[in-house]
């Protein structure tokens, strides 16, 4: 995997930092995590690096096309490698969990009546509710307390 990324880094004029190949390397295995979660497995790794590494670095990743940037409502961003697929997201309102959903048409996913100019090329949607495990805790049971 380390070659795919450096590859991927090369071909977008990106430099093969030890701190950019960590940011991606978490985001590999932990996607949807906001600034801080991605700081605290970098740092375990690297010491020296701080938090405006971190961010400086997710800032030219999701400019460069690399990373995704969501930006959920109430909610840090969050960060994600899987780009270019057009999948939107469902998060739960109790855990925060996020799961990714696949759009079942071409992007953009929705169509609108009056684009008013713009050649759109994205849409981005988030569901939000509660997740099974949530829902099946004993504060969330319908008809409790009602």
């Amino acid at each position: 995997m380390q070659t795919e990324i450096e590859k991927l880094l090369k071909s977008k004029d990106l430099s093969l930092t030890s701190v950019r190949l960590a940011v991606l390397e978490v985001l590999h295995h932990h996607p949807h995590s906001d600034a801080d979660t991605i700081y605290q497995h970098v740092k375990g790794e690297i010491a020296t690096t701080s938090k405006q590494a971190i961010y400086n670095n997710l800032s030219a990743l999701v400019e460069k096309g690399i990373l995704r940037e969501i930006k959920p409502k109430g909610s840090s961003s969050l960060y994600e490698t899987r780009v270019n697929d057009n999948h939107h997201h469902l998060i739960c309102r109790e855990c925060q969990s996020v799961t990714d959903v696949a759009c079942k048409s071409h992007a953009p996913c929705l169509h609108v009546d009056d684009q008013h100019g713009f050649e759109i090329d994205e849409a981005e949607i988030v569901f939000w509710g509660t997740c099974p495990s949530c829902s099946s805790t004993p504060n969330n049971q319908k008809g409790e307390n009602a």
